[in-house]
């Protein structure tokens, strides 16, 4: 959970901080206030709770194939052959390679929408045109004062 404090920023710049809230927590955390422990503490704690779920359910569901390497659950992240590697996923594959050989599905349907290409043509034309009107008119040129 990232944030910012700006509450010496904002001293500093004389601005007046209005925060009208129905409820004592709905500024929790506001960057602009300072922080309270109490605060802190409740989201610190929400945090964990939920950290130590997500750990559960995916031994839960990985159960022997996950490596019991100490870097597995602390926020990073690896690339598919490190993931397999370390027992986070079983293969890699696309879509494609998922429907054919894991569900059975031999005709596959592409609902990526496309252009057509009219639409394409016409793009190319507009980007085309503001080459020529940034070269015409010299809004091109870099001027150094």
């Amino acid at each position: 959970m990232d944030g910012f404090g700006f509450v010496e920023a904002i001293d500093k710049l004389g601005v007046e901080r209005r925060l009208l809230t129905a409820g004592k927590h709905k500024g929790v955390l506001d960057p602009f206030s300072p922080l309270k422990n109490s605060e802190v503490k409740h989201v610190q704690g929400l945090l964990d709770t939920i950290h130590q779920q997500f750990i559960d359910k995916v031994k839960e569901g990985r159960g022997d194939r996950l490596s019991k390497s100490p870097e597995l659950f602390t926020g990073l992240f690896w690339s598919g052959e490190e993931g397999l590697k370390l027992g986070l996923v079983d293969g890699l594959g696309n879509s494609s390679f998922v429907a054919r050989e894991v569900i059975g599905v031999e005709k596959i349907v592409d609902f990526t929408p496309k252009q057509n290409y009219l639409d394409r043509f016409a793009d190319q034309i507009g980007v085309s045109m503001a080459n020529v009107i940034v070269t015409a008119t010299g809004m091109g040129k870099v001027n150094l004062r």
